[in-house]
């Protein structure tokens, strides 16, 4: 399979934290492939929360995958990881030789269409790695991603490619809020993967 990385040495946040846009490291024809590969193997469920004590399913779906039965707490609800697919272990693979990270895990969103979106946050759940590299992969749908900074509020935006890797570490996750804003304009699915390392010692 051939690879095209484009600038990864390039942060795009200013400062407190790292970011790097890989680009698309997939051709057209391997980013197909694995968007319905993904599509039809990946054990989706729509998501849950418990927000200010309202239990909340949205339409948006999810799935956690890892090395272990992982157990992954967020928004009042907490997941347990399932077994690798033939594919996750290769995008995993693929994108540990691009980033040269090792990951555990992989949290999976499905996005249905740009009404979905993801508000502001910061992945900073105690079971990470604290300032470990989280690597984004997307598939489908292009859709814009933005960054805020905590304190000064700057804001630094970007399009996610269909086939595209982006990767956060350092301290980004202490200092920047991240989120995937809804969108009219779209109406085809976006999948993003995000490649993860648990802290089992904690």
């Amino acid at each position: 399979m051939k690879l095209f990385p484009e600038n990864p040495n390039l942060n795009l946040l200013p400062y407190n934290g790292t970011v790097n846009y890989y680009g698309c490291v997939f051709d057209a024809n391997n980013a197909e492939h694995y968007f319905e590969r993904l599509m039809e193997t990946i054990e989706w469920r729509n998501d849950e929360a418990v927000i200010f004590g309202k239990h909340i399913i949205t339409a948006r779906k999810v799935a956690w995958y890892g090395d272990e039965k992982f157990p992954y707490r967020y928004s009042g609800t907490t997941k347990h990881a399932l077994q690798w697919t033939k594919e996750l272990q290769e995008l995993k693979i693929i994108t540990e030789k691009l980033t040269g990270e090792t990951y555990n895990s992989c949290l999976l969103n499905l996005y249905h269409n740009g009404n979905e979106g993801m508000a502001w946050h910061s992945d900073g759940e105690k079971d990470l790695k604290t300032n470990g590299a989280i690597a984004s992969l997307s598939f489908g749908a292009e859709r814009k991603f933005a960054f805020k900074h905590k304190k000064e509020k700057e804001t630094i935006s970007l399009i996610l490619e269909h086939g595209s890797l982006l990767v956060m570490k350092a301290e980004t996750q202490t200092y920047w809020l991240h989120r995937l804003p809804p969108t009219k304009k779209i109406s085809v699915p976006r999948i993003n993967l995000t490649f993860r390392t648990i802290d089992a010692v904690k």
